[in-house]
């Protein structure tokens, strides 16, 4: 292992994986290939801009004739496939950049590598592809899959895909599934980081249904730490559940997060939920830590580390939430709050 592509390294977990790989291991090489959609990035890499080791390439996985040239003129020995569309919401306003990303181009990504006999296939997925998990049961990764959502079902069917070329063609692939993952960086339309900006500025923050659904909370450098392991310990054709087996409501860390930053609880105003909304997400690692892993934060210090990272860097975030982002609050959140009031 030498020349490691990263799909979708712009992205907030992958440019969080970019940066700790750059960092522990220097006789890698980090290429990234990134669609620079609106949650990709560049800011997530400035801190490895000017590393030596660090390159960068703009393209779509599903774009064949990239990929292939990526793949040769790089010499790529690894893939590590971050690359997704990865937000239920806007999977269920429009589920076809999902099937695009999440399948096909899983797909055209593997049939790649394989022809170029890359060494090692590692697919970053989700908690998610398991559905909504029972209270007091937690998935583990012989569990059917039971996805609820166009985002879920399209992470499901890219990993088959995945499977299925471990399985036929024997490349040597490792699977993830993480749970909800949360720091800085984070594209602020998921929960966390969506709250934290709005409330910055003293807007309503729009909590669906009665914000009792539970989620596994999961700090970013966490999950990265077990993809690292997965990736060099990982057995061929095996998946590995990442969890933060942190199970919190909604409601109550939107609590701990407005008491972080001295906000009223009145800014949470119940909305109507969303469609087919997942209750409970939990999952069982036992088989990671197997390999060695444990998560070196806990929840309290975590969140409030998230909390002040985007109270330090308002530079990031605001200019990020203009354009596009502002369209996309109207569509999903202006009907629900005037329902709200």
């Amino acid at each position: 292992m030498k020349n490691i592509l990263v799909t979708g390294g712009a992205g907030f977990i992958g440019s969080a994986f970019v940066r700790y790989m750059l960092e522990r291991y220097p006789e890698y090489n980090i290429l990234v290939y990134d669609k620079l959609t609106y949650a990709g990035n560049m800011d997530n890499l400035l801190p490895v801009h000017d590393e030596p080791r660090f390159r960068f390439e703009r393209g779509d996985i599903a774009d064949r004739d990239t990929v292939r040239r990526v793949l040769s003129d790089h010499q790529i020995d690894t893939v590590v496939n971050f690359a997704a569309e990865s937000h239920v919401d806007r999977s269920i306003l429009q589920a076809d950049a999902f099937i695009h990303t999440d399948v096909v181009g899983v797909y055209l990504l593997l049939d790649e590598a394989k022809a170029h006999g890359v060494e090692r296939f590692l697919h970053v997925s989700t908690d998610e592809v398991y559905g909504d998990i029972e209270e007091g049961k937690f998935s583990v990764e012989t569990d059917p899959f039971a996805p609820n959502s166009p985002y879920a079902a399209s992470k499901a069917g890219g990993e088959l895909m995945v499977r299925a070329y471990h399985v036929t063609h024997g490349m040597n692939t490792v699977i993830t599934r993480g749970s909800n993952t949360f720091g800085p960086y984070q594209y602020p339309e998921k929960l966390l980081p969506f709250f934290i900006t709005e409330a910055l500025e003293d807007r309503p923050l729009p909590l669906y249904g009665d914000g009792r659904q539970v989620r596994d909370w999961l700090y970013v450098e966490d999950h990265v730490s077990g993809i690292d392991l997965v990736l060099h310990k990982g057995v061929s054709g095996e998946a590995y559940n990442i969890a933060g087996e942190d199970n919190r409501c909604n409601i109550d860390v939107a609590h701990q997060m407005l008491d972080l930053l001295g906000k009223p609880h009145t800014l949470l105003k119940h909305v109507p939920d969303r469609a087919g909304h997942d209750r409970r997400y939990a999952m069982n690692c036992d088989k990671l830590r197997a390999l060695g892993w444990q998560r070196a934060h806990h929840w309290e210090a975590a969140l409030e580390a998230t909390v002040r990272w985007y109270v330090d860097n308002a530079w990031w975030w605001r200019k990020i939430k203009t354009g596009e982002y502002l369209e996309y609050y109207k569509r999903q959140y202006a009907a629900r709050l005037a329902a709200a009031e």
